[in-house]
């Protein structure tokens, strides 16, 4: 069985997230979606808001 590794580093995983949520995201969902779960794609930018962690993730976008 081949191990995977991760294409990205925890670090630059959470620097790209945190770059398109602050340049993308946030406008768009930080008045309405207090207390919310937002997944965001990093290669991508997509993503989906919801109370559920596991709802947000897993809705394709």
């Amino acid at each position: 069985m081949t191990v995977r590794q991760p294409r990205y580093s925890k670090e630059e995983f959470a620097r790209r997230g945190d770059e398109i949520y602050e340049s993308q995201v946030r406008s768009q969902v930080e008045a309405d979606n207090h207390s919310k779960i937002v997944a965001i794609d990093i290669e991508t930018g997509a993503f989906e808001v919801d109370a559920s962690e596991i709802a947000a993730c897993d809705r394709p976008v």
